[in-house]
């Protein structure tokens, strides 16, 4: 069994950051994708940042050069670190793992454990 666990949500004022960790309990495979997905009220699930068993990393046009994301060898362990945050970027935040060992061309439906989500709020 598998278990994706993000926390480290909660109200951040506009401009300032916060990251947020995820951790998998249970067998995760090296060979995998991790990615963080957000939704925002009455908006579509969207991938904001994914990195693949070799360290490759993609983000969303929405959140480059403000967000990071980074991963332990073993992918256990993930954070999302989020910077100069906005109002447009609260939302839901989910990580979520797929047993392909590339994040390239995967959607939501293609990754096999999901945590529960943590909610990030951008309020002056």
């Amino acid at each position: 069994q598998v278990h994706v666990v993000e926390s480290g949500g909660g109200t951040v004022q506009p401009g300032g950051s916060r990251r947020i960790p995820c951790v998998a309990s249970g067998y995760i495979a090296t060979t995998s994708c991790m990615a963080w997905f957000r939704q925002a009220s009455g908006e579509a699930l969207e991938m904001v940042a994914s990195i693949d068993d070799r360290g490759r990393i993609a983000y969303a046009d929405s959140v480059s050069g403000r967000f990071t994301i980074s991963r332990d060898s073993a992918g256990i362990n993930g954070y999302l670190q989020m910077n100069d945050l906005q109002p447009v970027d609260s939302g839901t935040y989910t990580c979520a793992v797929s047993v392909y060992d590339t994040c390239t061309w995967l959607d939501q439906k293609d990754f096999h454990y999901w945590g529960q989500g943590t909610h990030v709020t951008v309020s002056p």
